[in-house]
């Protein structure tokens, strides 16, 4: 793709992101999902990943998120609509890795994630989300292997990027890219972001868009 090409697709990545974006629903089983009509993107993380803080980046709204984070909505699958008319969906996925968690939820969650993952035409791409503070874990790996099963394509994009010295996220990020390879269905590239200081928003942004409407 040219730099121009490459200028056009983040414009309208930004212009899409600039305009209408609502929360749809939540869904706790199949029978609740919206008709798959609708190209979707889902970010799927481990609890404290900073997946809410991405999502408000990615949308440049502040409390976007918190509305798939109100008790009894954690373990659900919350759906943002994107775009007038409607272009895109955002699909927040529950949270994984829970530490002290019921052996029940934890497989409700994964009941509820593999069919939707098994199950969804409509899913475009998945974006797991890996904290740059200690790289990939054994519940990422998890997700990833699900992920391969289920032939669902995806990256990984690392988060709190700036709370993470130069040279650790270097290496951190040598590190995802190397087990990346080693998954069928795992993209090459990498994407380094902070919800904080806005690094990598907007090339993420620009593949959403990319991915959902290609």
């Amino acid at each position: 793709m040219s730099e121009d090409a490459d200028e056009d697709a983040a414009e309208q990545a930004r212009k899409l992101f600039a305009g209408p974006i609502e929360f749809l629903k939540s869904a706790p089983g199949l029978q609740f999902l919206p008709d798959p009509d609708t190209p979707e993107i889902a970010f799927a993380g481990r609890s404290n990943v900073g997946k809410s803080s991405l999502l408000n980046a990615l949308t440049n709204r502040k409390g976007l998120a918190r509305t798939s984070n109100t008790p009894g909505r954690t373990q659900e699958l919350n759906f943002f609509d994107v775009g007038q008319p409607l272009r895109l969906r955002l699909v927040d996925m529950p949270g994984y890795g829970f530490a002290e968690a019921p052996k029940d939820m934890v497989k409700r969650w994964r009941h509820l994630v593999n069919d939707y993952l098994r199950g969804r035409a409509v899913l475009k791409r998945a974006l797991v989300l890996i904290d740059s503070r200690h790289g990939i874990k054994p519940p990422d790996r998890d997700i990833m292997e699900m992920l391969d099963t289920a032939a669902v394509n995806y990256q990984l994009v690392l988060t709190k990027a700036d709370k993470v010295k130069s040279s650790e996220l270097s290496a951190i990020l040598a590190r995802t890219a190397d087990e990346a390879r080693k998954h069928a269905a795992a993209y090459p590239r990498i994407f380094t972001t902070s919800s904080e200081k806005g690094t990598g928003i907007a090339e993420l942004r620009t593949a959403i868009v990319e991915a959902a409407l290609a």
